[in-house]
């Protein structure tokens, strides 16, 4: 395999299980690598994000319910021994409610954010290590992975080492 480092990975997934596995496979990219990461999910209603948000806990090893944060905003979990955090913006009436949220704080130690609908904060969110987006097309699903920090693009290497 070529070890240069990658920009990007996109995927074809065949249904929500495929979506799930693909977030077990992010989860053990992660599971080594310490500090702080930050992931972005983008894609419609449907696209399958709480799916990926789903099988990256369940690879993280968190047994527990997965619900979509569309309500609460954040739910927080512990996996990995590390907290992990899944945000849903979708319903973020003004980006400057994310101060009311605390949502800075999420960004401290070894946790792991996962955010959907990012573009709701209308850019007042800092740069991620990882893009995803999510596209329905036909019954499954295309995914691309974009490396945005220079340390997620080893963790993008590794992910196209398994995710094939």
């Amino acid at each position: 395999m070529d070890s240069a480092p990658r920009e990007s990975l996109s995927l074809d997934l065949a249904d929500a299980k495929a979506t799930e596995t693909l977030g077990g496979r992010i989860a053990e990219a992660l599971r080594g690598r310490s500090g702080h990461w930050f992931v972005t999910l983008q894609g419609g209603l449907g696209a399958g994000k709480t799916t990926l948000v789903r099988g990256i806990l369940r690879g993280l090893g968190h047994r527990g319910r997965v619900p979509s944060p569309t309500y609460t905003l954040i739910e927080p979990y512990r996996a990995a021994d590390r907290p992990v955090f899944h945000v849903d913006l979708y319903r973020l009436a003004d980006p400057e409610e994310l101060e009311y949220l605390g949502f800075r704080e999420l960004f401290r130690g070894d946790a792991i954010v996962l955010v959907e609908w990012p573009e709701r904060a209308g850019g007042d969110l800092p740069a991620p290590d990882l893009q995803i987006s999510l596209d329905i097309t036909g019954a499954g699903r295309a995914a691309t992975i974009r490396a945005v920090s220079e340390r997620a693009r080893g963790l993008l290497v590794d992910l196209g080492g398994i995710a094939g």
